[in-house]
C-alpha cells in the first residue's frame, strides 16, 4: 500500500499545481473545490465497488467518460482535459493491483473525446452524440488493444471491447438525466437552461413585457447588440443576450420613473429632487437582485444585473444637484455634492459579457438621444463611451483587452447604425391633390405677387 500511496500523493500534488495554474478560482470558493473532490472521490468509489463485485475494469472506463463530461460541462475543455487525464490516473490504480496500459489508454481516448467533442449543450440530443462517439472510439481503441496481447482470441476481445463502449454510452445517458443537478451542485448554467430562461413565458419577463414594456423592448435590442459583440470576440453570445434580458429587471417595481417608460412628455423626476432622484434609478439594481433570487434565477445571470452600471456615476442628477446647489441662496453653504453618493453601489463586471452587456446598454441609450443617427455620429458616440467606461475603471476586474475593445466598438456601432438610421419621408403620390392652403397664406402670396 505504501508505493500506491505515494503514487496517489504525487498525482494529487499534480492535480493541485494544475487547478492553482489554470482554476485558482476553485482554491478560494470552498463549495466548488468539496464538489470536485466530492465527484472525485464517488467516481472512484463507484469504479472500486462496479470492479469488485462484477470483475469488469469496464467500470473504470465508464467513469472516466462521466468525469470528463462533468468536467467539461462545469469549466471548460482544457481545464476538463487535464483534470480528466489526472483521474484517469487515479482510476487506473482504484481498478486493480496490478494495472495494465491497454486500460488507461481505452480511459483516455473515451475522455478526449468527451472533452474535445462537447463544447456546449444546446440540444438534448447532444449528450447522447457526444457518448455515442465516446463509445466508438472507445471500442475500435480497446479492440485493437485487446491484439497486443500474447494469445488474443477475437471473441474475448469484441465481447470486452463491447463493455467498454457500453460503458462509456450510458454514462452520457446517465449525466443526461442527473444535469439538472450537475448545474446546482457546481452552480452553473448550461446553453440549454440559459436557452429556457431566453423564453418570453418565463414570469419574470413575462412580467417585464406587462409591467414595464419599454424596458422589455429596450433589453432585447440590448440583448441584439450584445450577442453580436460577444461573438464578435469569441465569448458566449447566448449567455450576453440571455443576461441582456435580465440587466434591468429591477425597474418593474417603479417602471414610470425611467424614460423608456415614460407615457407624454412629463417626467416624475421634475416633482422630486436630484437626491432622490439618483435614489430610484440606483435602486433598481438593488431591487432587480432582489427579485432574481426570489424567482431563482441561476448566479450566471444575476451578475448582469448587478454589474451593468458597475460603479458609473448618474451623471444627469449628478450635475442637477449642481445646479441646483449654485441656484438656491439658501443651500450656498452647504458642501459640493460628492461624486460617491451619486454612483452606483458596484460591483464592475468581472468576465467580458458583462462588460459587454454593459457597454450595449449605455451605448444605446446615448445613441436613442441622436437626433439625426448617423452611421459616423453612431461610431463617434459609440467610441466616446467605450473610452469614458474604460477611463473611469470600469474594465478592470475582467480581462478585457484594447484589441478586443476595438471588435466590440465595431460590432455595437454597426448594430446600432441599422438599429437607428435615417429614415427619408415617404413621397406623395403624383395623382394625389395637392392640400388647400390656408386663407392667409394664400393673402401673403397675393399681396407678394
Amino acid at each position: 500500500m505504501i508505493p500506491t500511496a505515494i503514487i496517489v500523493v504525487l498525482i494529487s500534488t499534480g492535480a493541485g499545481f494544475y487547478i492553482y495554474h489554470y482554476q485558482s478560482r476553485i482554491l478560494k470558493n470552498r463549495a466548488r473545490a468539496l464538489s470536485l473532490i466530492g465527484v472525485f472521490i464517488l467516481l472512484l468509489a463507484t469504479t472500486k465497488v462496479g470492479v469488485l463485485l462484477s470483475g469488469q475494469v469496464s467500470w473504470a472506463t465508464g467513469t472516466a467518460v462521466t468525469a470528463a463530461i462533468i468536467l467539461t460541462v462545469a469549466y471548460d475543455q482544457r481545464f476538463a482535459l487535464g483534470m480528466s487525464m489526472f483521474y484517469c490516473l487515479f482510476v487506473w490504480f482504484a481498478a486493480g493491483p496490478a494495472p495494465e496500459t491497454k486500460l488507461f489508454l481505452t480511459m483516455a481516448s473515451g475522455a478526449v473525446t468527451c472533452c474535445f467533442s462537447l463544447r456546449e449543450i444546446r440540444t438534448r440530443m447532444k449528450l447522447l452524440e457526444v457518448s455515442a462517439t465516446a463509445a466508438a472510439v472507445v471500442f475500435v481503441t480497446a479492440f485493437v488493444l485487446g491484439f497486443l496481447d500474447a494469445n488474443p482470441n477475437l471473441s474475448v476481445i469484441v465481447r470486452g471491447a463491447g463493455y467498454h463502449a457500453a460503458a462509456a454510452l450510458v454514462a452520457g445517458l446517465l449525466i443526461q438525466s442527473l444535469l439538472p443537478l450537475i448545474e446546482k451542485v457546481f452552480r452553473i448554467a448550461t446553453s440549454m437552461t440559459l436557452l429556457d430562461y431566453s423564453d418570453a413565458n418565463q414570469p419574470l419577463l413575462k412580467r417585464l413585457a406587462m409591467e414595464a414594456p419599454g424596458t422589455f423592448s429596450h433589453s432585447l435590442l440590448i440583448g441584439s447588440i450584445a450577442e453580436a459583440a460577444a461573438e464578435a470576440v469569441g465569448c458566449n453570445g447566448l449567455l450576453c443576450r440571455v443576461g441582456a434580458y435580465y440587466h434591468d429587471i429591477g425597474k418593474i417595481n417603479k417602471p414610470t420613473y425611467f424614460a423608456e417608460n415614460e407615457i407624454g412628455s412629463t417626467s416624475r423626476h421634475k416633482e422630486l429632487s436630484p437626491a432622490m432622484s439618483q435614489l430610484i434609478i440606483v435602486g433598481h439594481v438593488k431591487d432587480g437582485i432582489e427579485m432574481a433570487k426570489e424567482y431563482g434565477l441561476p448566479a450566471v445571470l444575476r451578475q448582469f444585473i448587478e454589474t451593468h452600471h458597475g460603479t458609473t456615476l448618474v451623471e444627469y442628477f449628478y450635475n442637477e444637484a449642481k445646479k441646483q446647489k449654485s441656484k438656491d441662496s439658501k443651500v450656498k453653504a452647504a458642501a459640493e455634492p460628492s461624486e460617491s453618493e451619486f454612483r452606483y453601489a458596484g460591483p464592475k463586471p468581472r468576465i467580458k459579457e458583462a462588460a459587454i452587456v454593459m457597454l450595449a446598454d449605455t451605448t444605446e441609450s446615448a445613441v436613442r438621444s441622436l437626433t439625426e443617427p448617423t452611421p459616423t455620429k453612431v461610431e463617434n458616440v459609440v467610441h466616446n463611451m467605450a473610452m469614458k467606461r474604460l477611463q473611469d475603471g470600469q474594465f478592470d476586474e475582467c480581462d478585457l483587452s484594447l484589441r478586443e475593445l476595438s471588435q466590440i466598438e465595431a460590432s455595437i456601432a454597426k448594430t446600432l447604425a441599422a438599429q437607428y438610421h435615417v429614415r427619408v419621408a415617404y413621397p406623395k403620390p403624383p395623382d394625389e391633390a395637392e392640400e388647400p392652403k390656408p386663407e392667409a397664406e394664400r393673402a401673403g402670396q397675393k399681396s407678394g405677387q
